[in-house]
């Protein structure tokens, strides 16, 4: 594919997610949560971790804490026990119960929702912070998990590998009520056919619109 301009790229984004839109009409959050706080605590637990997994633990979880008060009070010990399954529970149990104290103390209680404020909290990034503002805050977002960063790259939507560089690539194409919802597609569309060793190319519904997918297919001897 030759280079393209913005403009290329914002027409052919747009295009990508009304197939997507199309194939996955129910794509949203797989992560459970009642509150922007849960959606936090979810958001620290997947870290490393399926997001299968996390929905196991957070019903009990949340029955034991059910606000961020109660994390904030939480035994670092206790709440260990309780996430251990998903993986880097040390450093997921400090941010959880730092974040809660942070979110007490600073805030009332309330989950921030500008990306200055929630990015001071412990534990939480750029990823964490924009899920919770596009999904807990309706606000544009733009959310650069691992299915983004690996399908957004094949799409040629950008050539960079750092999310925070991901990120304002696909901020400058992606029509803004739908940019949100485009990290829901792409895990969607990851899990089912963009996997990350072995894409089903041959089966794609973007191949038209994809220069990897098109790559690979020419690669096989077959047609794009």
């Amino acid at each position: 594919m030759l280079k393209e301009t913005i403009a290329e790229k914002q027409v052919r984004a747009k295009k990508i997610i009304e197939l997507l839109s199309a194939e996955y009409p129910d794509a949203k959050c797989s992560l459970d949560f009642g509150t922007p706080h849960q959606l936090m605590v979810t958001t620290i637990l997947a870290a490393q971790c399926t997001d299968e997994r996390v929905n196991q633990v957070t019903p009990e979880l949340f029955k034991k804490y059910p606000d961020v008060y109660a994390f904030a009070e939480a035994s670092y010990s206790e709440l260990q026990e309780m996430i251990k399954s998903t993986g880097f529970f040390r450093n997921k149990t400090i941010s959880i119960i730092e974040s809660a104290r942070q979110i007490v103390a600073e805030h009332g209680g309330e989950v921030p929702a500008t990306m200055e404020e929630l990015t001071s909290l412990t534990g939480v990034g750029r990823k964490t912070a924009n899920l919770i503002l596009g999904v807990a805050y309706g606000q544009s977002a733009v959310i650069v998990d691992t299915h983004v960063k690996r399908i957004s790259f094949r799409l040629g939507l950008t050539e960079n590998i750092d999310p925070g560089k991901i990120e304002n690539d696909l901020r400058e194409i992606l029509p803004a009520e739908h940019s949100t919802n485009f990290n829901h597609l792409l895990v969607y569309h990851g899990r089912a056919v963009c996997k990350a060793p072995k894409p089903k190319c041959d089966i794609c519904l973007l191949i038209g619109l994809c220069p990897y997918g098109q790559g690979t297919l020419t690669q096989n001897g077959k047609d794009a």
